[in-house]
């Protein structure tokens, strides 16, 4: 989506929904983040939520009129996008990976992760591998050294390089990084056309790169690291809100038991997401499944705010950003909603 469309579709979202217009109606009509959460969902409330995959998830599996009285979708996904639109008041959701939630508040925006999700076997089921141009010689994270590689600040494949290079024992002085937002094929673009001699590329463009350029000589090597975050955060203002607070909480159970149905019904969710929704072939569709193994979704949430200390310190010292604490990124009101739903149904 080009930016004077997203701007557009931002407007358009506050216009319609009055997200986060009405000053947070009154200091005293705020929900304190410590209090408990609402668990009945007022008649009139309203969430407008950026989760592509889990609408059609809800649709397939019979879900979706249980949430369509309160939420509103919007088809936004990825940092950039989600963190604009709550800049514009105009998202109160959204799906992302493990750095929009640091950029955020290194910017200045104020957010919570309410849900958390990952994959079994993380090391064996990478979300992104490193692609390698064609010509170009990589077989071990120790080649890196002196390669032009792909780096998009901000983003969760930027952060996943400068993990790379702490294994490798490398630093951003070894390489040069070459400052390029991952969206789309861009990467494998950029590969295939030598501007670049890594990139770390993901989902099915891993296959349809290797199918693409591999007879040019083009390959790919796996980094060796955990790269399976997946969250919903929002702004806190909205958690702020009681009535929003008891959407949120009800959306993330139905997103939970989303989540567990995509992996039970992996025929159905070929059919109706990747080759209906996205217009991928069912070979691809097959292949993705296959790549991403089964979900993780944690009752506690221990482990990955540690993983996540561990992402923000090194992502402070190379960017000179203050360290913060990951604990504070978490809304551990939310820990065990999904994980709830998903043993009982959703709440």
């Amino acid at each position: 989506m080009s930016r004077k469309r997203l701007f557009s579709a931002l407007a358009l979202l506050a216009l319609v929904t009055g997200c986060g217009s009405n000053a947070a109606a009154d200091d005293a009509a705020k929900l304190s983040l410590d209090a408990p959460l609402p668990t009945t969902v007022p008649d009139g409330a309203k969430i407008v939520v950026g989760d592509p995959a889990t609408e059609v998830a809800l649709k397939l599996s019979g879900q979706y009129d249980t949430v369509s009285k309160y939420v509103q979708f919007a088809n936004l996904s990825g940092g950039p996008q989600t963190t604009e639109a709550f800049r514009a008041h105009a998202l109160d959701l959204g799906s992302v990976a493990e750095i929009p939630s640091i950029h955020a508040t290194w910017t200045g925006l104020h957010v919570k992760i309410v849900a958390s999700k990952f994959r079994q076997d993380p090391i064996g089921h990478p979300i992104y591998k490193l692609g390698i141009a064609p010509g170009v010689s990589v077989k071990t994270l120790g080649d890196l050294r002196g390669k032009k590689i792909a780096y998009s600040p901000g983003q969760a494949q930027g952060a996943l390089i400068l993990k790379v290079l702490k294994k490798a024992g490398l630093t951003k002085e070894d390489v040069k990084l070459i400052e390029i937002p991952s969206t789309g094929d861009v990467y494998t673009q950029a590969l295939a056309g030598k501007q670049v001699d890594v990139a770390p590329i993901g989902g099915v463009q891993i296959k349809r790169y290797l199918t693409k350029y591999g007879k040019d000589g083009a390959s790919t090597i796996d980094h060796g690291l955990r790269d399976d975050a997946g969250h919903l955060y929002g702004p806190v203002e909205s958690l702020e809100d009681p009535a929003k607070a008891a959407a949120i909480r009800a959306y993330v159970a139905a997103w939970g038991v989303a989540q567990e149905w995509i992996d039970k019904h992996p025929k159905e969710w070929i059919q109706g997401y990747y080759v209906k929704d996205q217009g991928l072939s069912a070979a691809d569709g097959q292949w993705l499944v296959d790549n991403a193994g089964h979900p993780d979704i944690p009752a506690d949430w221990s482990d990955a705010i540690q993983r996540q200390q561990e992402t923000i310190e090194l992502l402070a010292k190379e960017t000179g950003n203050k360290v913060i604490q990951a604990k504070d990124l978490y809304d551990l009101r939310f820990q065990t909603v999904a994980a709830d739903a998903i043993k009982g149904g959703a709440k």
